[in-house]
Formats: C-alpha cells, structure tokens, sequence
C-alpha cells in the first residue's frame, strides 16, 4: 500500500464534488481554488473550513512550491462549452480559464491530471477544442485518454448526466511516449442502477410551503394535466410540461438557480413542488449528511448543485488512477 495518500490539487473546486470523490478513493486535498463565494462557502460548511481552500481568481493563485502534488483535477468552467451556455468555446474568457490549468500543471509537475467537462466539448469547433486541450497535454508530456459517460450508467445515481472524463498520467521518461500507469489504468465499467428515485427523493415527507405549486398558481393547471406518473421528473419548459425518462432525473444545470424554471419537478403525496436542494445535491450523489449553509439563497444552491459534478463517478475514475499509479509504483 502507498504510505502516503497522493496530494491533489483540486481547481475550480466548486462545492467540492471533485474533492469528495478523489477523498473517498483515498486521496488527500493539498490544495484546492475556487472564485464563487458562495461555492466557497458551502465548501467550508461541507468539510469544516480547510485551510488548503483559497478562495480567489485563479489568475492570482499559485500552488506553493512546497507544496507537493501528484494529481491535478478539475472541471474547468464549461458553461463556454455547453449547449445551456450557447457553445461560444475559447472565445469566451470561461473557455480561456483552461490555459490556467496548463499553468497549474507546469507549476506542480503531477504525475497525473483529471479532468471533467460538458459532452459537447468533444464536438465543439469541429473537435478543434478538444483537439488543443489533448495536444497541450501531450505537449507537456502526458499520454491522453478520455471518455464519455452517463452517471445513471457508470454512478448509480438515477441522474441522467453525460459528461466527458480526460485521464492524462506523466510519461514514464521524457519523450518516451509511453506510460505504465496508462497501461494500467481503464475507465470503469457500467453498473446496474439500482438506486431509486424514492431513494433520494422523498414523497412522503412534507416540504417547506414554497416548494409547491399552490393550486391557483397560472400554471398549476397545466402542471397539474400534464404530472401523472409519480415515479417521473418533470420540467417547466414556459410554454409546456416536459416529461423525463421515467425514473431518472434530467440533466441538472447551473441555470437552475435562475427564476427556477430549470428545477426539475415531482409530484409527492401533498401536490406538485420542485426538487430541493437538498434533493438536487443527492442526485449528484453527494453523502446525506452534507448540509447547505442555512441562511444561502436557494437560487445560490441550485447553482451550486447543478454546476457540481456526479460525486460516484468521479470516485470510480478516481479509484482506477490511483490504483494505476501505485501499481506502476510498486
């Protein structure tokens, strides 16, 4: 077994989805940045208020030289890349927020890095995105692997979430092309979903009032028309009801959080509401007994949940670099 955890360097840390994934596969956070105050604030709340959390502009930020890393993670802002953000890419500054990871990376010299992004920057300028990430990686003397994958398929969350997961480990000696953790390392394979919307949701507890739709609400009506299936999600889309995937819950986003439209719906045993945060947070898989910061806006929870990423999968990826590095370490 390695003596000690491998020492992580968490950007764009967010709630801390990466972290936690990376923590529960063994790993240590040596270092993490995130630029949201609100983020930041749930981060502390979640994990006892880190010293290694610098909250802050990345541009400012620099790992300390004595500080040792081995892996650098991070989802990179992807609203740049996203259909919910209009697919604008590298011209837009949240894009350009990648060549601070390359920064990072030249600062820390990991032996590996973990990134997460939307789907979409596979595609993204005709793969030209993607296709200058993984060369600026193999620039830097990384072998390249990545997929995409589904977290109701690969997390056992019942989240329907496609995400795209770059694996990058050191070449073994320079120029050599070649890496033994590479070859070690895979991505995880599916497991069967068995964990129930009723499992994370629950319809037999009463929620806060203003959760629910009340009755003479404009769009009651038609909510309350189209909301049948008590084992479905559903979501406003301004003009009609939109029916999910029975037993699994849509892709959440970060515009969640902005006049609520986003917020997935259901329909409990006292009438139609949205989804808490509370609840959103579990569909990301998120431990139970991690609590939002009482008196935050729901608007800045929603947000927080839905720009956070799916904490089992990453946990899984995690899992399987480690295990990569220390076997080629051993």
């Amino acid at each position: 077994m390695m003596s000690k955890p491998y020492q992580v360097a968490s950007l764009f840390a967010g709630i801390g989805g990466i972290c936690t994934g990376f923590r529960q596969a063994g790993a240590e956070i040596a270092w993490a940045n995130e630029i949201d105050r609100y983020a930041c604030e749930t981060y502390r709340e979640f994990y006892g208020n880190p010293d290694y959390l610098k909250e802050g502009d990345i541009y400012q930020m620099h790992v300390p030289k004595e500080t040792h890393i081995d892996i650098v993670a991070g989802g990179f802002p992807c609203q740049a890349f996203s259909i919910a953000g209009y697919r604008k890419g590298f011209e837009d500054e949240r894009g350009v927020l990648y060549t601070q990871v390359l920064r990072i990376v030249e600062e820390t010299d990991p032996k590996a890095v973990f990134l997460e992004n939307v789907k979409n920057l596979m595609t993204h300028d005709g793969g030209n995105t993607y296709r200058v990430i993984r060369e600026s990686l193999e620039a830097k003397g990384f072998i390249v692997t990545e997929k995409v994958m589904n977290t109701m398929e690969y997390g056992n969350i019942p989240q329907n979430r496609e995400r795209i997961y770059v694996v990058a480990f050191k070449e073994d000696s320079s120029g050599s092309k070649h890496s033994k953790a590479m070859d070690n390392f895979a991505f995880p394979n599916p497991v069967p979903l068995t964990c129930k919307l009723s499992d994370v949701i629950d319809y037999h507890e009463k929620k806060p009032e203003k959760y629910y739709y009340s009755k003479d609400h404009m769009y009651y009506p038609k909510l309350d028309e189209a909301m049948t299936n008590p084992d479905t999600v559903y979501q406003w889309r301004r003009v009609y009801v939109r029916e999910n995937k029975s037993g699994v819950c849509p892709t959440m986003t970060a515009n969640m959080g902005g006049g609520g439209h986003n917020v997935p719906l259901i329909r409990d045993d006292f009438g139609i509401r949205k989804l808490t945060p509370q609840e959103c947070l579990r569909l990301q898989g998120f431990p139970a007994d991690l609590k939002f910061p009482e008196n935050m806006a729901d608007s800045h929870k929603y947000k927080q949940a839905g720009n956070s990423v799916s904490v089992p999968v990453i946990r899984r990826i995690a899992e399987n670099m480690i295990s990569a590095m220390s076997q080629t370490e051993a």
